[in-house]
């Protein structure tokens, strides 16, 4: 059978993975054949779990956080939604979000039987007085976005917390996107900002880690004894994870990552990646495109779907959003030699 060989991201502009970095890839491989959900018997990669939920506190300005290393985003956000309905006392429980939330919270609500209450955003971000709307005794949760998937916008998450804490809701902040920019910026978002109970922070996107090595964070231990259930054939007596068997090769990589690029490189590559952003924002502009963002390092101009068919043909990755712009994400492997070829082409047509 023909060797497959994985694709290159030299025309990838909508992804929001990356290539991992160096250290990342050489620690994925060597922990291939680990399983931090069986943690007695997989003890090295326990303790670098640890280790990464630690650096991912760093981060998040979270001091002593609790959490673990996930698939993704889509189940940090499930996890987020599960506590809060076993964690507040409702008959009939509703989480509120903005329309920009992940699709991922659909498939949460529609698993734990949570009714799922979507509010219009104002300005591509979430409108508080409109969420707080909708609020009422069984609202369980309640979300906010730093970094929506679309636009890269950040909710305001101060008012959203005080929002909660006022309806005895829990506050959920999904910064899966943006958890690994927004440390550079002057934007309120993480733990010490505001009255934030879970998050979810990939270090498979921008943290430039090996996939899947997605991260949940908790602000204390007790919202995970709301997910925890007996495990009688483990050397532990107990599970808090969503799956069992799990990646230790995601979360060695996620640790390498993080050891290596915390806070410095990081940084370096968020201004590299903005840089880019504007540029590219630029370059619409001058050819006539409305453009949205970028607030975070992702944009989207009001390209045709014709011309969108049109660069894909020439081998780009691009997509559109739910509004029909073309949406572009400049991850750490985009370049400016790339987004030049790439205003080539756009200019070919």
């Amino acid at each position: 059978m023909q060797r497959a060989a994985p694709q290159d991201f030299d025309r990838v502009l909508s992804s929001m993975c990356t290539e991992p970095h160096p250290a990342a890839r050489e620690a994925a491989e060597r922990f291939l054949a680990t399983n931090p959900g069986d943690p007695g018997t997989y003890q090295t990669v326990a303790r670098l779990e640890e280790r990464a939920v630690e650096l991912l506190g760093e981060i998040t300005a979270l001091d002593d956080p609790a959490g673990y290393i996930t698939s993704g985003g889509t189940e940090a956000n499930i996890q987020a939604v599960r506590i809060a309905r076993n964690y507040v006392d409702a008959d009939e429980p509703n989480v509120v979000v903005p329309e920009s939330a992940h699709f991922s919270f659909t498939k949460a609500a529609e698993m734990l039987d949570v009714e799922l209450r979507e509010v219009p955003t104002t300005d591509y971000r979430a409108d508080v007085a409109a969420m707080a709307d909708v609020v009422d005794a069984n609202t369980v949760g309640i979300v906010a976005v730093a970094g929506t998937t679309e636009y890269g916008h950040v909710d305001p998450i101060p008012a959203l917390a005080d929002l909660a804490e006022d309806a005895g809701a829990l506050l959920h902040v999904d910064a899966a996107f943006g958890g690994f920019f927004l440390p550079f910026t002057d934007i309120e978002w993480n733990f010490a900002h505001a009255g934030v109970d879970t998050m979810t922070i990939d270090p498979h996107k921008a943290g430039q880690a090996a996939v899947p090595a997605g991260g949940f964070l908790a602000r204390s231990t007790d919202y995970l004894d709301e997910l925890t259930i007996d495990t009688p054939y483990l050397e532990s007596e107990s599970q808090f994870t969503l799956t069992g068997t799990r990646s230790g090769a995601g979360v060695a990589s996620a640790v390498a990552a993080m050891e290596t690029l915390w806070p410095d490189g990081y940084r370096d590559q968020y201004q590299a990646s903005m840089d880019n952003a504007h540029w590219l924002a630029d370059r619409f502009e001058e050819r006539g495109y409305d453009v949205v963002g970028p607030e975070l390092p992702l944009l989207a101009a009001d390209v045709s779907l014709e011309l969108v068919e049109q660069l894909r043909d020439r081998g780009w990755r691009v997509t559109k959003t739910g509004s029909g712009e073309m949406r572009v994400v400049c991850m750490p492997h985009v370049t400016r030699s790339m987004l030049r070829t790439f205003v080539a082409d756009l200019d070919w047509f």
